[in-house]
């Protein structure tokens, strides 16, 4: 697909952590083994990448934890022929925070999603970069489980991502109120799911959507 022209003045940061047995998906380490979980983890950043790149919506960036020198996702983004930078230190609030604020230095929007949800496709992507070409201010795409799979920012805050309970089923609740503290236009885009824990390796199964997936 060929970019828009916007395309030159949006940027998708993909969030991943490098798929380390024992230290990637560790609440699926009891479904799948340490092994077994770090290997989801890998497909999964793969399937992230392939999205966000075949969304055509800007350059992708994917940002790494705990290094962009780390062999597997040094490895990743060579494959991907994209850029690879370290994440700050900090929690998660204050490192997407560093992300965003570097990125929006160079270009106008950025558009920022994990690793932790297949089901997001390039269409959303394409519909959260448009509202922000309409000029709204941020655009969420919300989780199941409380928390959001996808933030797009024309601009930055802290306080977007200061004392937020990441991880918790507060996280969404969270982010809205503080959008509506700031008086932003945002838009939210149709609800999607995470995988997390156990419970969501049966509904990934079902979909088909990473046939690597062993049984």
């Amino acid at each position: 697909m060929t970019p828009s022209a916007s395309a030159t003045e949006t940027r998708v940061i993909v969030f991943a952590r490098a798929p380390e047995a024992g230290m990637a998906k560790t609440r699926l380490i009891p479904a799948l083994g340490a092994h077994g979980a770090a290997a989801l983890h890998s497909l999964l950043i793969e399937r992230a990448l392939a999205t966000a790149i075949s969304a055509a919506v800007g350059a992708v960036e994917l940002w790494c934890a705990p290094s962009a020198q780390h062999p597997l996702l040094a490895a990743s983004a060579r494959r991907h022929g994209i850029a690879a930078f370290t994440q700050c230190e900090g929690d998660l609030g204050a490192r997407m925070q560093h992300a965003v604020t570097t990125t929006l230095a160079a270009v106008q929007r950025v558009i920022i999603i994990g690793t932790d949800c297949p089901v997001l496709t390039a269409e959303v992507l394409r519909a959260a970069a448009a509202a922000l070409d309409a000029k709204q201010d941020a655009v969420l795409t919300p989780a199941e489980d409380g928390g959001y799979v996808l933030l797009g920012l024309a601009r930055c805050e802290a306080r977007l991502f200061d004392d937020i309970e990441w991880g918790s089923d507060r996280v969404l609740a969270l982010t809205r109120a503080r959008l509506t503290e700031l008086r932003w236009r945002w838009h939210e885009l149709p609800t999607l799911w995470d995988v997390d824990r156990p419970a969501d390796l049966a509904r990934l199964h079902k979909t088909g959507l990473l046939p690597e997936l062993p049984d």
